[in-house]
């Protein structure tokens, strides 16, 4: 079988970790075609459009995506940017990463976090955790407002805990939807499960803040009590968030699989990238059940664009996760092993890693191993 792999480096060091995936990919001789796509910061002020129509057709036509890195920028600054020519448009910019989630119903987003021997950025050599984080909802659903509709106030205005807000105008006023539906928060917490169990992992640990945020959190929670009840043989604990940054920072290697929301997940899976080395080494698999993109968890950095300067463990990762999903398994693990093996080695290591080893020889190096 001949996989459609769509290819979209995107902004920044996007392209340079890109280069290191195909020496990895034409390494390993995948029977692939690769399908260059168009997404990013320059289609957003060139055409309004960070997602080009173009780009979510080839996204179709495709099996899965590996993906670079992005660009975004807050509102006004992005405005700033875009072609004169649109301004008036009524165009505004959305996180393109963002929308192929819900474009494509990629409800799962899977960040392992394992710390590599030999890696002089680990907080700990025992650290093995997975972050599933729910990747279609909550206060990253896109649903916000500002000013704030008339129609929207007279409708909260229903709760009395609006009344603190009464000499506030809607000019002042913004709001973000913290939306969480009852099978979103099922279908997260199952997947969690599952990969306990196939995976052979004694822990799943559901983060939420359900003292506070009585609703969202408190679904998440009942749903999740009652699908552990389902897999006795994993242990299941309950933690809120803020206590989670706590103990993950004092005892990170007593957890396993984590599953929580969006922002929370965001939030988590980068402190837990960062007990193993950073972003650098930081890989997601954002997965529905039949389309995935693979991406490092990085940004765009743009100041190293074009330097070969970077890290490009995580992007190598992100090409392991893919072979895994793609039911390459054989490669997959001799990928894994060959990442591991340059890593203890510690003698090409890029500049964060203490080195001067550029991004394409790291993936050289691996590419030898594999």
């Amino acid at each position: 079988m001949t996989y459609k792999i769509a290819i979209l480096p995107g902004d920044g060091i996007g392209n340079d970790v890109m280069d290191a995936a195909r020496i990895i990919l034409d390494t390993i001789n995948l029977d692939a075609e690769y399908l260059s796509g168009d997404v990013g910061w320059e289609f957003w002020c060139r055409e309004g459009n960070p997602l080009p129509d173009r780009t979510i057709e080839l996204l179709k036509e495709s099996d899965c995506c590996l993906f670079g890195a992005i660009t975004s920028k807050p509102k006004e600054e992005a405005t700033r940017e875009l072609d004169p020519a649109l301004r008036d448009k009524g165009v505004s910019y959305y996180s393109p990463i963002v929308a192929m989630r819900q474009l494509f119903n990629l409800y799962v987003n899977m960040r392992p976090c394992k710390a590599y021997e030999g890696n002089p950025l680990n907080y700990r050599d025992d650290i093995d955790i997975v972050v599933f984080r729910e990747n279609t909802e909550g206060l990253y659903s896109g649903v916000e407002f500002h000013p704030l509709p008339q129609a929207v106030r007279d409708a909260l205005s229903l709760h009395p805990r609006m009344k603190a807000f009464e000499d506030v105008t809607n000019e002042d006023m913004a709001l973000s939807c913290r939306i969480f539906t009852r099978r979103a928060c099922q279908r997260i917490v199952r997947a969690a499960f599952e990969y306990a169990k196939d995976q052979g992992r004694k822990s799943v640990t559901v983060i939420e803040k359900p003292n506070v945020i009585r609703e969202t959190s408190g679904l998440m929670i009942r749903e999740a009590r009652k699908i552990a009840e389902e897999y006795p043989g994993i242990e299941f604990w309950e933690t809120n968030v803020d206590a989670m940054a706590m103990w993950l920072i004092k005892n990170p290697q007593d957890y396993s699989v984590l599953v929580t929301s969006n922002l929370f997940g965001d939030i988590i899976s980068d402190l837990c990238a960062q007990l193993v080395g950073g972003l650098g080494f930081a890989s997601a698999a954002n997965m529905s059940d039949n389309f995935a993109v693979f991406e490092p968890t990085h940004g765009s950095a743009p100041k190293y664009a074009g330097q070969y300067k970077v890290n490009p463990t995580a992007m190598l990762l992100a090409v392991r996760l893919m072979l895994d999903w793609l039911g390459e398994e054989e490669d997959a693990q001799s990928l894994s092993r060959a990442i591991a093996s340059v890593i203890k080695d510690r003698k090409i290591q890029t500049y964060d890693m203490g080195g001067t080893s550029s991004t394409l020889e790291v993936a050289r190096a691996v590419a030898e191993r594999v």
